[in-house]
């Protein structure tokens, strides 16, 4: 068994990337075709950490060319945990590269040089998993066909294939115990169950690694004799605790603010229903003030009735209708005015 630097580090991969020799070795093997040519572009995200610049994140862009002449541009995707900002984060670099006016491939022309659209290929080393797909080494390829007749088109249109991508997920976790074909293979060098005690390396059997790809184990034993490495390696486990710590954070305020937003919500229906009770004890006291005047209305037909037809006296009348004289004297002095 032998120590290497666990590749899963940006900073490890860029070391490891940084030797064409060997990067074409990888990527011939995740891509399953020969690389002939390769130029490559790393773009470093920066954090400093006490007197160290740490490089927290990296994002990596290649220029291919493979056996046939077609050119392309490959890029690769390192992320070690899943953060809720990671999809947000592929869109906007993939997007980066499709607006970008240096990726194309300039062709001969009559009158003047046709730049055409580098195809574009992504490839994602999860250090988690996806929710379903459950493969190592997951390939997304497009398909043309004709929508009618589900017949397959082989042949490759420019509009197309500059409009659209294929794209190879590298789901580490999943590598522990998968070694089922070269790639797998050669991707034991990322497996994780290998880690020692210290996870920035991993212990791997020599022997169990195609003699092809050996320039890579190689480059991974040199790394861990490397002091910046090394001590690039603690930062970023730093950098990466300080992030899930405020992750951690945002997910407990989106957790006290939806409780809250709960509870304004549970206030406000409440005081909804208080309304809705209000206006119906409104509507019942006007129910009842309409009963009372029309009694009283009643009433007061009656005490003029009896009045006019019998001449009953005002004492009579109250002593009748259950009421004081002075009332019986106002209502007839209504009906008189």
């Amino acid at each position: 068994m032998v120590e290497i630097a666990n590749p899963i580090y940006d900073v490890v991969f860029k070391y490891l990337m940084n030797d064409e020799k060997v990067a074409k070795l990888l990527l011939s093997a995740i891509l399953g075709k020969e690389v002939l040519s390769l130029e490559f572009r790393p773009t470093e995200h920066h954090f400093p950490v006490g007197e160290l610049l740490a490089v927290l994140r990296m994002d990596f862009t290649a220029r291919i060319v493979d056996a046939d002449g077609r050119q392309e541009l490959v890029i690769l995707e390192l992320q070690k945990a899943k953060l809720a900002s990671d999809i947000m984060r592929f869109r906007r670099y993939l997007g980066e590269q499709y607006a970008n006016k240096e990726n194309v491939v300039r062709e001969p022309a009559p009158d003047h040089p046709y730049r055409k659209a580098l195809p574009i290929l992504s490839i994602y080393f999860l250090g988690h998993t996806l929710a379903h797909a459950k493969a190592p080494v997951l390939r997304v390829n497009r398909r043309y066909t004709d929508a009618a007749t589900g017949e397959q088109i082989y042949e490759k249109e420019e509009f197309i294939e500059s409009l659209t991508h294929d794209s190879i997920i590298i789901q580490i976790p999943y590598l522990q115990g998968r070694r089922r074909n070269e790639l797998e293979q050669l991707l034991a060098l990322f497996d994780q169950s290998s880690a020692t005690d210290d996870p920035h390396f991993l212990s791997v059997s020599e022997a169990d690694l195609p003699e092809r790809y050996r320039p890579l184990l190689r480059r991974l034993q040199k790394a861990v004799a490397d002091p910046v490495v090394r001590q690039t390696m603690d930062a970023e486990d730093d950098l990466l605790e300080e992030f899930k710590d405020y992750q951690r954070l945002i997910s407990e305020q989106e957790y006290t603010i939806l409780e809250q937003e709960h509870i304004i919500l549970e206030n406000k229906k409440e005081i909804l229903e208080n309304k809705k009770e209000i206006r119906e004890s409104k509507k019942e006291i006007l129910e009842s003030k309409k009963e009372i005047s029309e009694k009283e209305r009643q009433i007061e037909n009656a005490i003029i009735k009896l009045r006019t037809s019998s001449n009953t006296s005002i004492e009579q009348l109250a002593i009748i209708f259950g009421l004081s004289a002075m009332q019986v004297e106002a209502i007839l002095s209504r009906k008189r005015d």
